[in-house]
């Protein structure tokens, strides 16, 4: 069943006894269940683990196993690292660029040796060894392989770690990135003490009245072009003022214009502040949003990916992205 993870990668995270772990900044459930379902299975070979984050942990992600134990103080980095006394090894997970480590991106990769373990297509490699695989589904499904390849357990708490990367970087189960290993590694998982129920519910099943007065809010706003074939929704810092909310809420939005029968694609436009628009795109069908993304600097996957913009209001914005995608969708 195993997928063997890249030699140079599997080599340096055997052999080092002190491992910073750290992912891109606003991270998604595959990213810091990645994180943090590998933190338990290098600890639970004796390693010592250090978790870094740029911010403390969503709410929306809470109930996943260690994330107390996230670290976002980089004087604890340079303390952890001081003492490991080069016995030391870096991993960026999920983590298509450098840059989206954060504001500490700078220092971070200067902690060598790093590696980067990531399933984007649009990935760079930007370690001294990258393990980067485009058709994997997560890259928590890709940790799994990894676990298994040093012969680690993978614990109860590692395992609904990686039962949430994989589960919500497949859109549970619907992605055509999703495959027979994909099943497999979810199926093992299982076997090894996840509640697949719970986990969703953890998941989905977890929203505040504010959460669900923003979400109508947002709803009002959608847009649909060509032929009804893409769904634009939006959110701005005043609906986020309004219901108390924060854009941490938006998460799992694009997916319900997205559900439209005759929608291919779903842009979510959301105003991070004046002038500075975030841009979230889901797809279903053949076109590759990854593609339109990477035209603006971003990336991410065939089915969802997402890119920044600086300068431009929202309607700007949008006017940009639909003759792009306009465009993919024909090719």
């Amino acid at each position: 069943m195993t997928n063997k993870p890249e030699q140079a990668v599997f080599e340096a995270v055997r052999d080092k006894g002190h491992i910073l772990l750290a992912t891109h900044f606003n991270p998604d459930g595959d990213a810091l269940g990645s994180l943090l379902g590998l933190a338990e299975i290098l600890e639970g070979l004796g390693k010592r683990v250090l978790r870094y984050l740029e911010e403390p942990v969503s709410h929306l992600y809470r109930f996943l196993p260690g994330c107390g134990q996230i670290q976002t103080d980089m004087a604890k980095v340079r303390e952890f690292v001081a003492q490991a006394q080069g016995d030391f090894l870096t991993v960026c997970l999920d983590c298509g660029d450098a840059y989206r480590l954060g504001h500490n991106s700078a220092e971070l990769i200067g902690f060598r040796p790093l590696v980067v373990i990531d399933h984007h297509k649009g990935n760079n490699g930007f370690g001294d060894g990258a393990w980067i695989e485009p058709h994997r589904s997560s890259t928590g499904e890709m940790i799994f392989d990894l676990a298994v390849a040093l012969g680690a357990e993978v614990s109860s708490r590692a395992a609904e770690c990686l039962y949430a990367a994989i589960n919500t970087d497949t859109g549970s189960f619907r992605y055509e990135s999703t495959s027979s290993h994909t099943f497999a590694v979810a199926g093992e998982l299982v076997r090894r003490g996840v509640r697949p129920e719970l986990i969703a519910s953890s998941l989905y099943d977890n929203y505040s009245l504010g959460r669900l007065r923003l979400m109508q809010e947002v709803l009002a706003t959608l847009e649909m072009h060509d032929r009804d074939r893409v769904a634009v929704i939006r959110v701005t810092q005043k609906m986020l003022e309004r219901t108390f909310t924060t854009m941490e809420d938006t998460e799992y939005f694009i997916n319900f214009p997205r559900a439209v029968s005759s929608v291919r694609v779903a842009v979510f436009l959301k105003e991070i502040e004046a002038g500075h628009v975030s841009v979230s795109l889901r797809a279903k069908g053949q076109c590759d949003v990854s593609v339109v993304a990477g035209q603006f600097g971003g990336g991410g996957h065939r089915n969802a990916s997402g890119f920044r913009v600086k300068g431009q209001s929202m309607d700007a914005v949008r006017d940009l992205v639909l003759p792009l995608l306009r465009q993919e969708m024909q090719s």
